[in-house]
């Protein structure tokens, strides 16, 4: 299992956007040039972190803008907006175990609890980090 690149490229954009913000317009096009990775991947993900109200856009001089500021941005936040699934868990089971194994009908349920808790571990580790502090190691 792999979370796409989506989480760490918004990481990186909302941190460009507020790095960047007083020293130049920030576009989809100078934030694919720092991330290096087309503009229209950059464009996608900026409509995810928009809707999810993250950041904010206008045309024109003055480019993207973060909607709130940073320290009230945490990476599960940026994974909600961009990579999480719309499944209620990270793990997908196969569709067809069998009924007539003993391991296909009792699979689902010997690894429900030991998942859940796998999947908390790893949204309260991202909610707990803040981009104010992703950006404050940047800028050492």
């Amino acid at each position: 299992m792999q979370i796409t690149s989506r989480l760490t490229m918004a990481a990186h954009m909302v941190c460009a956007i507020d790095y960047f913000k007083d020293t130049q317009p920030v576009t989809s096009s100078f934030l694919a040039k720092s991330i290096g990775t087309s503009p229209v991947m950059v464009r996608t993900i900026m409509g995810m972190l928009k809707e999810a109200g993250i950041i904010s856009s206008s045309k024109g001089k003055r480019g993207i803008d973060l909607a709130r500021p940073l320290k009230d941005i945490t990476l599960l936040d940026l994974w909600r907006a961009v990579d999480e699934t719309e499944a209620d868990s990270l793990f997908h089971f196969h569709e067809n175990p069998s009924p007539l194994c003993p391991v296909g009908r009792n699979i689902h349920a010997a690894l429900d609890e030991d998942l859940a808790r796998a999947q908390k571990a790893l949204e309260d580790q991202l909610a707990a980090v803040h981009m104010d502090e992703v950006e404050g190691t940047i800028r050492k």
